[in-house]
């Protein structure tokens, strides 16, 4: 079924920001709780995680109200980020489809920007990311291999 779900960047926070969530809602992570940078296997053509970076938070999940999931990450400057107020929210869609993912990424992106064509990714989901021409920043995660 399709959802929709909020993503917050922080610049080398996360843990600390989602602990506290954590314990506002009273909820547990989802998943396998606490991702790390270190269990990213080596991508071709990126350099390797530096050794300050690789404790840092890769995802999280936190269920907060009615189904709603709040997700997050690190995304420290020496990877490339900037985190700034309004940059640091996307929303993520995970359509039923790969067809329906196409359709939505192209329709969000036109006249906007890609950041991350749609690619399969190393956790077995078909991801992308692009900001719409108002600048409303979109992730988008598809699991179904249709």
């Amino acid at each position: 079924m399709a959802k929709v779900s909020t993503y917050l960047n922080f610049p080398r926070n996360t843990e600390e920001a989602f602990n506290f969530y954590k314990k506002v809602f009273g909820t547990e992570f989802s998943g396998e709780g606490i991702v790390r940078f270190s269990t990213i296997p080596p991508q071709e053509g990126q350099p390797p995680i530096k050794e300050e970076d690789k404790n840092l938070v890769m995802h999280v999940g936190l269920p907060i109200l009615g189904g709603h999931m709040l997700m997050g990450t690190d995304a420290p400057e020496s990877m490339g980020f900037k985190v700034n107020f309004g940059n640091n929210i996307y929303i993520n869609l995970e359509p039923d489809t790969r067809a329906e993912t196409d359709k939505l990424f192209e329709a969000l992106s036109e006249s906007g920007k890609v950041e991350m064509p749609l690619q399969e990714m190393f956790w077995g989901d078909y991801f992308g990311s692009c900001v719409d021409k108002f600048g409303v920043k979109w992730m988008f995660n598809c699991s179904s291999k249709n």
